[in-house]
Formats: structure tokens, C-alpha cells, sequence
């Protein structure tokens, strides 16, 4: 707000920063009230926990600041009052100014007044306390872009030449940057090399070869960079947040599952409370009509051996026999239903699984929201899913996909070529179905690890048959695709797209297959 009062209608006139301090000053000038020119400056101290931002008049005073330091509050000398009404002054450093050394003899004097070993474990921490400016991470970067692997006198002179050029240089009519890409990490990550222009050399192997001749915008790599990491922490957020609650869902089900066993294991004792009710009742006519805790008779489904049965003494005997039945046919229709719901919940867990698998493999912000689109249309999750784990806005409608409709729709399934063949891998359960179901051709190859969750993988049959290797190169890229990625010897299995069916009623993703052949392999990419 205070911001907005003073610098809103002003224009930037100038930036200032001094002794290589990672302070900005950032000049504004425009009118005030009356009309008269005004000129503010806007301070930005970059400094770890210290960090401030403050406005000044134009005399250097300060308007207000973020954070407010009194200095009588506290031992420490450095410290300075951060206050309205007292006067900026910038950070106070017992470090040297580089900018000041007038050539290498200074720069390795300051250096030997530190009384430490130089080697390159200890030099960019001796530079990093001499000198303002620098961080160690710049000083590894320069020794390792120099090639430096002993520190002498000649090496010493190198890197001092490398950071003069760098520091002394204010525009970039001598120098290009040329970004290094790092794509094995998730978020691309930009090295900044110099090179002169005039040898263009440089010891570096870089992916992207145009780049290094031509200038670039650094504002553009900066706000590629971020960018980058805001989606991959929106991605991140979006993945742990709907993973927590699918991971939630999966508990309850394993609950009901253990709660289903239990009932099925007191169903094993079903014939047994058959054989108690038809004992006493077959032997009526001999027993007691008086209220008994236990009876002993001939059991003639066991060649007539004695057996005991427990009664309940609070009835007679009949009756005992009667409410034995009733446990034995209580359990018989209990046995018949739990039954068939232990098998629905074995599949919905399974789906659940797969769900879980998708979401932890997931890489774009896309991939969530088809899963999100999955699982919001699929009666276990639907009823409790809020809609703040969509990554999609919250005015923004989701599209109903059209996978299942048509052959002609468009979707983006992972590709590969294998010996001159292409092989599609499906990246979630509707984009499985899509591709096995409605985009393979029957003569198509379909492969599946076996009871292991993964990707449907198809490869498109042209006009000759593939070769076994071209086979086991698949199989490959299908335990590759499979939650057994990280595991040796992975059974795959492959048959003719004609032979999977879906049944009824089926989860996304989940079907039927026969007339299969297995291959055992190793999860890896076949170049």
C-alpha cells in the first residue's frame, strides 16, 4: 500500500548498485501532488535472513521499510537503524572491494593475509571471506569451467583474470552468455558461461549449439526458469494432495477387506453348526428335556464317534438345535455375499493401485487433471472428492474426454520407435482403454506385465511380423512403464490386440486377455 501511495504514476530512471554489495537501488522520478518533480529511490537488500526493502526521499531518508532494525537494541556494531525518519546507510563489511584491486599482486597479497592453506577445497572459502560479492558456488564454477586442479601462482593468475572479466565488464559487447541446459533434472537448469567473442571458445559441450553464438535475453532464461519451478511446484502440490487423499481411500478399502476375511474365516465354521442342529434333533428323543450346558452324542458323519456339543443353558435342547440352523444359515447366505463383495473390493483396490501408480509417474500438470477427470467420474472416489485437489481453475469446466467415442480423437500417448516399428505406450487408465480398445488394430500386438500394474503397450503391426528381439525390446519398454521399473527379470505378457476384452461393468483400464505368451526381461529403453 505504501508502495502503491508513493510509486504509482512514477517512472524508473535509474539503477545503482555499489561494491559488488547485493543491494539494488532502484531510482523514481514523477510529480507529486503539486506538480513539483520528485525523486524516490527504492532500496532492495538481498541478504538471507537480513533481507529488506525500503523507500527513500530524495534525500536519503527512509519513508518506510519492510523490516525495522534498531541498532540500540542490540551489541552488534554492523547494525544499522532501519527506521522512518532516519537516514539510509548501506550495510557496513569488513570484506575488501574487489572493484578496488588495481592488479594480481593486491589480489594474492589479500589472500595470504587470511593464514590458510590455499588448495581448491579451501580457495572459495578464503574468497568468499576476503572479498564482497562472491559466493562459493561462483568460485567452483570458475575453477571448474578454468580446469584448475592445483593451486599455484599461474592458476592464481588465471582465476583472477576470469572474475576481473566478469566484474569489470557492464555491458555485454564483449561477452556472450551461452546457457548450458541440464535436462536430467526436472527443472531445466541454466549454467552461465562467458565467452569471448572473438575466440568463441569454450571447454563446455553444449546440447543446444545455436544458442552459443548468439546473445540471449537473460530475463528470458530467468523467467524460463521460474516458470519451470512454479508448475513443477504446482505439480508437485496438485500430485501430493490428490495422492494423500487416493492413498486414504486405498486404507479404507484394505479395512474392509481385512473386515470381509474375518467374516469369511467365521464362515469355516458354518458346517459345523449344521452338524450340532441335526445331532440334536436326530437324538431327541434320548436327551433331557431340562436346560443342560453341554451334551455328548454319537456323531454318524464320523463313523460314530463321540462328540460334545455345547448348549446354551438358558434353553432347552430343541431349541439349541434350532438356533444352530440359524448361525448355519445366516453364515451360508453371509458366505455367498461377502463373498462376491470381497471380489468387487479385490478390483477396486486394484484400480485404486493403479490410480496411485499413474499419479506417481505423473510429469505434467495435464496428466493430473485426466486423472483428476478419471477419477471424478468413478463411484469410489466421486461422492468425497472436493474439487480443490483439481488443478484445473475453479471457473474452469472440465472437458468430458471423448477417448472412448471416437477413433479419430486426438490423445497423446508416449512413442517410440523399435526396429522400425511403432510402439505407443498408454499414460493413464482412459488413455489405456482408448488405445487398446478403440485405436489398435486387431492384428496389433498388446502388451501387459503380468500382475503388475502398468501401461497397456501397442505395437502397431504394419505388414511383416516382428522379430523375437523386436519382441523382447517391447517387453522392455512395457516393464518399463510398470511399477516393477525398478526391478530385474519382470514377466511380460503380449498377445494379439483381437484376444483383450473388456468385460462389463469393468474400471478404466482393467481387462481381459488369453491366447498370451510370456517374456521375462529387464525394464529398460532399447536406443
Amino acid at each position: 500500500m505504501l508502495l502503491r501511495k508513493y510509486l504509482l504514476g512514477m517512472h524508473i530512471k535509474n539503477f545503482i548498485t555499489d561494491n559488488l554489495e547485493r543491494v539494488i537501488i532502484i531510482e523514481f522520478e514523477g510529480f507529486d501532488e503539486i506538480d513539483d518533480l520528485v525523486t524516490l529511490k527504492l532500496v532492495v537488500e538481498l541478504m538471507g535472513k537480513h533481507s529488506n526493502i525500503l523507500l527513500l526521499d530524495e534525500t536519503s531518508h527512509i519513508i518506510d521499510c519492510i523490516r525495522h532494525i534498531y541498532a540500540e537494541n542490540t551489541d552488534n556494531t554492523k547494525t544499522r537503524n532501519l527506521i522512518p525518519k532516519y537516514k539510509y546507510t548501506f550495510p557496513i563489511s569488513d570484506k575488501n572491494n574487489f572493484l578496488e584491486i588495481n592488479n594480481f599482486d593486491e589480489f594474492k597479497y589479500i589472500l595470504q593475509q587470511q593464514n590458510t592453506i590455499l588448495n581448491i577445497e579451501t580457495l572459495p572459502s578464503i574468497l568468499v571471506d576476503s572479498f564482497n560479492g562472491f559466493s562459493k558456488l561462483f568460485i567452483e564454477n570458475s575453477i571448474q569451467f578454468l580446469n584448475i586442479e592445483t593451486i599455484n601462482e599461474e592458476n592464481l593468475k588465471k582465476l583472477y583474470a576470469y572474475i576481473s572479466k566478469i566484474v569489470n565488464t557492464h555491458s555485454t559487447s564483449s561477452l556472450t552468455f551461452k546457457p548450458i541446459y541440464n535436462s536430467n533434472k526436472k527443472i531445466t537448469n541454466y549454467t552461465l558461461e562467458l565467452l569471448d567473442e572473438k575466440n568463441n571458445n569454450t571447454n563446455t559441450n553444449v546440447s543446444n549449439s545455436s544458442d552459443t553464438l548468439k546473445k540471449f535475453s537473460l530475463n528470458f532464461y530467468l523467467d524460463d526458469y521460474y516458470y519451470q519451478k512454479n508448475t513443477s511446484e504446482k505439480l508437485i502440490t496438485y500430485r501430493n494432495s490428490l495422492l494423500k487423499f487416493i492413498l486414504d481411500t486405498l486404507k479404507k478399502y484394505q479395512k474392509r477387506l481385512e473386515t470381509m476375511n474375518k467374516k469369511l474365516k467365521e464362515c469355516d465354521n458354518m458346517e459345523k453348526y449344521k452338524i450340532y442342529g441335526e445331532l440334536i434333533i436326530a437324538n431327541l428323543y434320548k436327551i433331557p428335556n431340562e436346560n443342560i450346558e453341554k451334551i455328548t452324542l454319537e456323531n454318524y458323519y464320523d463313523n460314530n464317534n463321540l462328540i460334545t456339543i455345547p448348549l446354551d443353558k438358558k434353553y432347552l435342547p430343541n431349541i439349541n438345535a434350532k438356533k444352530y440352523f440359524k448361525k448355519y444359515n445366516k453364515l451360508k447366505n453371509a458366505l455367498q455375499i461377502v463373498t462376491k463383495q470381497k471380489e468387487e473390493t479385490i478390483q477396486e483396490l486394484n484400480y485404486i493401485e493403479s490410480i496411485i501408480y499413474e499419479l506417481e509417474n505423473c510429469n505434467s500438470l495435464e496428466e493430473i487433471s485426466n486423472i483428476y477427470e478419471e477419477i471424478s467420474e468413478s463411484s469410489i472416489f466421486k461422492e468425497h472428492l472436493p474439487n480443490s485437489l483439481s488443478p484445473k481453475s475453479k471457473n474452469q469446466k472440465i472437458k468430458k474426454s471423448n477417448l472412448t467415442k471416437n477413433k479419430t480423437a486426438t490423445f497423446n500417448p508416449i512413442k517410440y520407435k523399435i526396429d522400425g516399428y511403432t510402439v505407443l505406450a498408454g499414460r493413464n487408465n482412459k488413455e489405456n482403454d482408448y488405445l487398446t480398445l478403440k485405436y489398435a488394430n486387431k492384428n496389433d500386438i498388446w502388451f501387459h506385465t503380468q500382475s503388475i500394474h502398468g501401461s497397456h503397450i501397442i505395437l502397431k503391426i504394419e505388414n511383416t511380423p516382428p522379430s523375437p528381439e523386436t519382441l523382447s525390446k517391447v517387453a522392455s519398454i512395457a516393464a518399463l512403464h510398470s511399477k516393477a521399473k525398478n526391478s530385474s527379470n519382470v514377466p511380460v505378457d503380449y498377445c494379439e490386440v483381437k484376444y483383450v476384452k473388456k468385460t462389463n461393468n469393468a474400471k478404466p483400464g482393467m481387462v481381459i486377455y488369453t491366447h498370451q505368451h510370456t517374456l521375462t526381461v529387464n525394464p529398460f529403453t532399447p536406443s
